[in-house]
């Protein structure tokens, strides 16, 4: 095998990985030259400084993330998804448990039967954030989603502490998934969530439940997602379908026994109890974001990916906003159980057999939420491979099955690890703002993109959008402060909801568009993707306090992590491309003067 001197990092990355027959070695992990003995990596740690600086501000470019990133991986990903498969992931991907958990502790807790208002309220935002990514799918369909956006407008650092915080939620979400196909299997079988876990009082309490059906369903998932998508698409299609006849069945079922008096009160917490709901709501849309890693795998992304995207979340929106509202006619909303909202539901009317059917439709949710979820950490962290953040041996993609099989493999083991001892309730608590972080950060940075261009943006129009964004930003901060502070009051929001309606109106008008989508856009730019950022900040404001203080802790971890390894590993992969890049236009100038 050749070594990394020889040829530099390609050699002992991606394109030396397929001549190695034996075991894994450490060259496969860290091919860079900066880490090739503890020399260049002293050397390397002493120019921090200065790679920091070059990797803050270097920017990706389209062409880049489109053909130099993936011409890392050595094989194609295979182009066999089309609308209908990404309109199937997408529900299949949003669409879990959390519907039979969330509505019950929403009405009960914070909303009555305004519950549907607040489905509605927390479907719309979360449609704001599936419009922004749509507009990047379609003009960068790659594996990296989220990551390969934030590398091209808001560069290298900001799109490696994004990425770092989605794979950590993604492998507390799949852990929890895989704990709760155990809970609701368990239930199917007519036994108690706990009667299929291994109980070992040795371990300390909250990790003593081991569950090997987690592990069981985990595995099974993977194997189907490393083996095929279009088969794992098939299947996710005919789980989701079924889902949502279920769905019906619960509707149509619950109507029969609907009582129009359960709605005389319909705002009992009034309109603050509304917007409490809706932000606890907003998780039970979470999700989508997976869909837009599958962009290299679709036929047709300016016409796919829209219908997928858009409608997957039309459709879920719809569903979830008729079931609240079956739920609230079937039962007074302070009889409404916060835990099983619709197996008790049903009892109370008489109709005791069909918490099956719920658990059964919980079942077949979560079985597809598990799929969407493996396939999209796992094309996640292929891209980041892609640029040497994390080892390139997880960028490979398997020559027969076109799919990121060792990434798979790694994120299942993971998953399977969390929730193999990890109880719900440490899952519950560990649930951070990942999410509604990178949410932010992609409609920050389609506003970017949409009035920045190197090169052609003036020096005063780049200095407005700075400004312009500063001021959006810091009055939806404000906006969710306040807000967490005091929801009596309403003179603080007419302040801050004022700066932020005029700095998007500011923006809208005095700054001008500097690229236009070629294929298909978000409307009503800036206006939307500025709406996105208020409506993601605020319900930041509304999670607790440990879960910002998770979120410090892990983005401390990651920053840690960039200083010491994924800084030096993509700065000397991406100087590699450069001179690749140089060479070959070097090689075109001198044929064409040969000519």
């Amino acid at each position: 095998m050749a070594s990394s001197t020889e040829n530099g990092v390609g050699a002992l990355g991606i394109d030396g990985l397929k001549k190695r027959s034996s075991f894994w070695k450490k060259e496969d992990f860290l091919p860079e030259e900066s880490f090739q003995n503890w020399g260049n990596y002293v050397k390397a740690l002493s120019s921090t400084k200065t790679r920091l600086k070059d990797r803050l501000l270097t920017r990706s470019q389209d062409c880049v993330e489109l053909h130099e990133m993936r011409a890392q991986s050595e094989h194609e990903m295979k182009k066999n998804l089309n609308w209908w498969d990404l309109l199937w992931f997408g529900i299949g991907a949003v669409m879990g448990a959390g519907i039979f958990v969330l509505t019950g502790q929403a009405a009960r807790n914070n909303a009555g039967p305004a519950v549907v208002i607040s489905y509605l309220i927390a479907g719309i935002s979360a449609l704001l954030s599936v419009l922004c990514y749509t507009e990047f799918a379609v003009e960068l369909p790659v594996a990296g989603g989220s990551f390969a956006y934030l590398r091209v407008e808001l560069g290298d650092f900001v799109a490696y502490i994004a990425a770092g915080n989605i794979l950590f939620q993604y492998i507390v979400s799949g852990a929890s998934v895989a704990r709760s196909w155990t809970s609701y299997f368990a239930t199917l079988c007519n036994h108690n969530p706990d009667d299929f876990r291994i109980n070992v009082s040795s371990i300390a309490e909250g990790y003593n439940h081991l569950d090997p059906i987690a592990i069981g369903i985990s595995i099974v998932v993977a194997i189907g997602a490393c083996l095929s998508i279009k088969g794992s698409s098939r299947f996710n299609s005919i789980a989701t379908i079924l889902h949502i006849i279920v769905m019906i069945f619960i509707v149509v079922a619950g109507l029969t026994k609907a009582n129009p008096a359960n709605y005389e009160t319909f705002v009992p917490y009034g309109i603050p109890g509304v917007f409490t709901a809706s932000a606890v709501l907003f998780f039970a849309y979470v999700g989508f974001d997976g869909v837009a890693t599958l962009g290299e795998e679709t036929k047709n992304p300016g016409r796919d990916i829209p219908i997928g995207l858009i409608g997957s979340m039309a459709i879920t929106i719809v569903t979830y906003c008729l079931l609240a509202a079956t739920l609230c006619l079937m039962q007074p909303y302070t009889q409404i159980d916060a835990d099983a909202p619709f197996t008790i539901a049903f009892e109370a009317v008489g109709m005791k057999w069909a918490k099956y059917f719920v658990a059964f439709g919980a079942l077949k949710g979560m079985t597809t939420v598990l799929l969407a979820n493996v396939i999209g950490q796992a094309r996640y962290f292929t891209h980041i491979a892609r640029t040497h953040m994390a080892p390139p041996l997880l960028a490979v993609i398997n020559e027969k099955t076109g799919t990121p099989m060792n990434a798979t493999i790694i994120m299942t083991v993971a998953n399977s690890i969390v929730a193999f001892f990890t109880s719900l309730d440490v899952l519950a608590n560990l649930l951070s703002i990942a999410t509604l972080f990178v949410f932010t950060l992609v409609a920050i940075a389609l506003i970017v993109r949409r009035y920045y261009a190197t090169g052609e943006t003036s020096n005063a129009d780049r200095n407005k959008l700075i400004g312009f964004l500063v001021l959006i930003i810091g009055s939806s901060i404000a906006t969710a402060a306040y807000w967490a502070a005091s929801k009596d009051h309403w003179i603080g929001y007419v302040v801050t909801v004022t700066v932020w309606f005029l700095a998007t109106l500011g923006l809208n008008f005095t700054v001008k568009q500097a690229k236009k989508p070629q294929l298909w856009g978000v409307p009503l730019v800036p206006w939307l993707p500025s709406a996105s950022i208020a409506i993601n900040v605020f319900i930041m404001g509304s999670i607790d306090g440990p879960s910002f203080v998770r979120f410090s802790v892990w983005t401390l971890f990651l920053l840690i992590y960039y200083l010491l390894v994924a800084l030096h590993a993509s700065y000397d992969a991406a100087k590699e491309i450069e001179r690749k890049a140089e060479a070959t236009q070097a090689t075109n100038i001198e044929a064409g003067t040969t000519k």
